[in-house]
């Protein structure tokens, strides 16, 4: 009997604990399709020469940079203004850039998230290099923005 009674106590705070770690989960998954959203965004634009998309997915004040090797063989860190970049992916151009992707780890609290995508580069249906972006965002009144984003690149281990 005492067991019964013990029981219909600690029901309800279970069934409350349960229902509030699935209701977060559920706001977690929300959250991260808004953002893989926000990344597609940049990437369909790319493949598409579509600047206005590629726009729509950055913060106007976002950075980008990229770790490079010089002329010379040593690593370097290069900085390429968003809207030079913009630019260049809207000029005519033969080839259609196609970035896969993967997404690797996506990390969020509240309004910063951040996440660590794989992938591979094509000119076209020719492979150009592979390496790892990894991007910064920002949830503002107009959703998720990309405010920074730094990528490696190779032509090796791109299995």
């Amino acid at each position: 009997m005492r067991k019964i009674q013990v029981m219909k106590h600690f029901l309800p705070a279970i069934l409350l604990i349960f229902f509030s770690v699935n209701s977060a989960r559920a706001q977690q998954n929300i959250e991260e399709e808004a953002v893989k959203s926000t990344i597609n965004l940049l990437f369909d634009g790319m493949r598409n020469s579509d600047t206005s998309a590629i726009s729509r997915a950055f913060d106007p004040a976002a950075l980008m940079q990229t770790i490079a090797k010089s002329k010379d063989g040593k690593l370097m860190i290069r900085n390429e203004k968003l809207q030079d970049f913009i630019k260049s992916v809207g000029a005519p151009h033969s080839e259609k850039y196609d970035e896969r992707i993967s997404f690797t780890k996506i990390l969020i609290d509240e309004n910063l998230a951040s996440v660590w995508t794989d992938y591979k580069f094509y000119l076209g249906s020719n492979f150009s290099h592979c390496g790892v972006n990894s991007f910064q965002l920002f949830k503002g009144k107009d959703g998720w923005k990309i405010i920074y984003i730094i990528d490696t690149r190779r032509k090796n281990n791109c299995s």
